[in-house]
């Protein structure tokens, strides 16, 4: 059985190797994000495999479904950039990988809080240059703020753990609160709580139509001044125009984000040749407090390989007509 994967990676591609030895399919990449106008090379593969910043809109799954498509294979836990009622009605199962390393994605929210705090990546270009200097560079001390965790799923529930051996106070919001963290002592509190009493905000819930701009205007209009707010989940959960204008009035004191609500046309690419022509984006680059990463939290070859691994298994089990532990639904 052929299995057409998009916007395939280098160094995904050992991995999916690897996992693929047990069941043999052939594995055909394509670096091109799948879009509707790519979408007619997956033709003659009943599998289509798709990454984060692959575009799942009704049309594409249209030309796959012309295709022969009856099934997609995410390699990611997002499902966002998918049209599940689209696929449902084109009759394609759609199948994610939930969880590949929590610990992944909460250490570098924690790793994006030091790095703003203690500003380690100018330090590190001052010292090559010969700069020992330590104007600029004052942090605070971690022990004893009070971090807010918006999203305890199996993400937040890790970081709240990292951060309570900070010797941090957590507070939490999640419509559904989690028992184990209430039994390390994370403290939950209502959205407009946490937003008044937290000195740093991290953000890892999901986006749907509930979250979309969570973080707005109005919610950093009641937030303490100098706020540290940190994003590792999706990007359109923060308004990044409001993000700017909060930076611009000093109501932000710091701005960390590993996503960013229009990076399909930006990450994963190396664009340092190419202007980038995203006025809103150049415009967050341009402050010395904000911190930017290029979707790369999840990125631990212990991530990577248990994503190719539940990718595959998915696949596997669509192909043997087994029960399909990981697929969603409109």
């Amino acid at each position: 059985m052929k299995v057409s994967i998009f916007s395939a990676h280098k160094f995904e591609k050992p991995f999916l190797e690897r996992a693929n030895a047990s069941y043999g399919y052939e594995l055909k990449y394509f670096d091109a994000h799948l879009d509707p106008s790519v979408a007619k090379l997956a033709a003659g593969s009943e599998i289509v495999s798709a990454f984060v910043s692959d575009q799942l809109c009704k049309d594409t799954l249209k030309v796959l479904a012309d295709g022969g498509t009856k099934m997609i294979a995410l390699r990611s836990a997002g499902f966002n950039h998918v049209d599940l009622t689209a696929a449902a009605e084109l009759g394609i199962t759609v199948t994610r990988v939930p969880a590949y390393s929590p610990h992944a994605i909460a250490e570098h929210a924690i790793a994006l809080i030091l790095t703003l705090n203690r500003k380690t990546h100018k330090a590190y270009n001052r010292s090559r240059e010969g700069n020992f200097s330590l104007e600029g560079l004052m942090g605070f001390d971690l022990a004893g703020k009070t971090v807010g965790i918006i999203g305890t799923g199996k993400i937040g529930t890790v970081a709240c753990k990292i951060l309570l051996g900070f010797a941090c106070r957590v507070v939490a919001y999640d419509k559904f609160p989690n028992q184990e963290c209430k039994d390390m002592g994370v403290e939950y509190i209502d959205f407009d709580s946490l937003l008044k009493v937290s000195d740093i905000i991290s953000l890892h819930c999901p986006l749907n139509a509930e979250s979309h701009y969570l973080i707005d205007d109005a919610a950093l209009g009641k937030v303490k001044d100098g706020l540290m707010l940190i994003n590792t989940g999706r990007g359109a959960l923060i308004d990044t125009k409001a993000a700017i204008r909060a930076l611009k009035t000093g109501k932000l004191g710091y701005l960390g984000i590993d996503v960013y609500e229009e990076e399909e046309d930006l990450f994963f690419e190396d664009q340092s040749e190419h202007i980038i022509d995203d006025d809103v984006f150049s415009r967050l680059l341009s402050f010395p407090n904000v911190l930017i990463t290029g979707h790369q939290g999840f990125f631990t070859s212990n991530a990577v390989e248990c994503i190719a691994n539940t990718t595959l298994e998915n696949i596997q089990a669509f192909a043997s007509g087994q029960p399909l532990a990981n697929q969603i639904k409109a």
